[in-house]
């Protein structure tokens, strides 16, 4: 008897039939002797939609508020799909994550989980009840709701499956794996069997959205074997887990792409120590991620500080860059935010060389102009417009044989 984590998101549960078909599922792991602890996401659309609602009533939500209003759309889900495992004679408990003890930090639509205090799901488990928790949401130190940001629901499921050292983390969404490259983009795109921890992290983190990234961080810090599986159709998914000598084989697993960049240039900042410490601790300070970062001197004692950021968190980071200029003494800020980022992964990088080279020269095929360039030992990524990131991805994938079967 295996304890397994099953979670479902939104597209899952986006409709009374998919629910029905989440506890047939559900109810057939039971049936089969397994332990099975549940984590649901709010109905597809349903967090959007509640976020356009905040904002018909103001321009800037309060974070504290958004989150309360935020967390009631799993609500909705877990009570539901416990009704329906009731009714088929499957004991089930719908949990919020307050009621499991996800315990985060303050820092209210992404936060991130402190501990957790699974005591009322094992107690759940021992009597032989399903227990269907509230991804993508917990409680600070003031029991105050708090929200774990997009896709935090793998969060909840991947730290749940850590805390109850669960055998599998099941993560059903409305694709059967990892892909290649996005299928959307790529026709010849092929599914992957197998990915290491780190190979799945800098997916996630560059674009590829079938997992979020904290979720793979906190698998790989834990070991919990994660399988991201279909919904809608029976086989085999992709198993992340830790990296072997399989893995190598491939120079290159997959190709992602990722239009939520923007580049910010902080021109005319004074070229002395401790500017990039202070420009980059007020952004910080904000939750706000930055990737790349380039420094280079422009005239006189003068330097131009240029990084990439998430589209998404320009309008929050814009007022505390303006500040950070008026203190530092900089002279202006340019925002570019018709970019993309394109981005090769693969643990076989480690071992064989010539990888960068080979990307781009085929950018340089296909007229494509590289702006930045960020590096490390399993990925290679390249900051370009927009408009030319399908094409880069198609030629990258082409480049590196992706289309073809692993053992090609």
């Amino acid at each position: 008897m295996a304890l397994l984590v099953q979670k479902f998101g939104g597209t899952s549960v986006g409709s009374l039939d998919r629910i029905h078909r989440v506890a047939e599922r559900v109810e057939e792991t039971v049936r089969a002797g397994h332990q099975v602890l549940v984590v649901l996401s709010a109905m597809s659309g349903e967090t959007d939609r509640l976020m356009r609602l905040a904002h018909e009533v103001t321009t800037r939500p309060d974070d504290r508020e958004l989150d309360v209003l935020l967390s009631s759309g799993e609500r909705v889900t877990i009570a539901l799909l416990a009704m329906e495992l009731r009714g088929r004679g499957v004991n089930a408990r719908s949990f919020t994550g307050r009621q499991v003890g996800i315990v985060t930090n303050s820092s209210h639509t992404r936060a991130r989980i402190e501990k957790i205090m699974a005591s009322p799901v094992q107690q759940a488990l021992a009597e032989g009840v399903v227990p269907v928790v509230a991804g993508f949401q917990g409680v600070n130190e003031r029991s105050e709701v708090t929200t774990l940001g997009r896709g935090g629901s793998d969060l909840t499921a991947v730290a749940l499956a850590a805390s109850l050292k669960a055998d599998r983390c099941v993560i059903f969404t409305d694709v059967d794996g990892v892909y290649t490259a996005d299928p959307n983009i790529v026709p010849d795109a092929r599914r992957i069997h197998k990915l290491s921890y780190e190979e799945m992290l800098e997916l996630a983190s560059l674009g590829a959205k079938v997992l979020q990234a904290r979720s793979v961080e906190f698998a790989a810090k834990y070991g919990v074997p994660v399988e991201v599986k279909s919904s809608f159709q029976e086989g085999e998914g992709t198993l992340v887990t830790h990296e072997d000598a399989d893995m190598e084989r491939a120079v290159v697993s997959g190709v992602t792409g990722d239009r939520n960049q923007a580049k910010v240039t902080v021109i005319g900042v004074p070229d002395r120590p401790g500017i990039a410490a202070d420009l980059f601790t007020a952004v910080a300070g904000a939750s706000i991620s930055v990737d790349m970062i380039i420094q280079n001197v422009s005239q006189g004692s003068l330097a131009d500080i240029s990084f990439t950021m998430p589209r998404s968190d320009i309008a929050r980071a814009l007022p505390l860059m303006e500040k950070a200029k008026d203190e530092l003494g900089a002279q202006t800020i340019e925002v570019k935010d018709e970019i993309a980022k394109v981005s090769i992964v693969g643990v076989g990088m480690r071992s064989h060389s010539g990888v960068a080279s080979r990307m781009f020269q085929t950018l340089s095929r296909e007229g494509i102009n590289i702006m930045m360039i960020s590096t490390s030992e399993i990925k290679i990524s390249c900051v370009l417009h927009e408009k030319d990131l399908n094409s880069a991805i198609r030629a990258l994938h082409q480049e590196f044989g992706l289309g073809q079967p692993v053992d090609a």
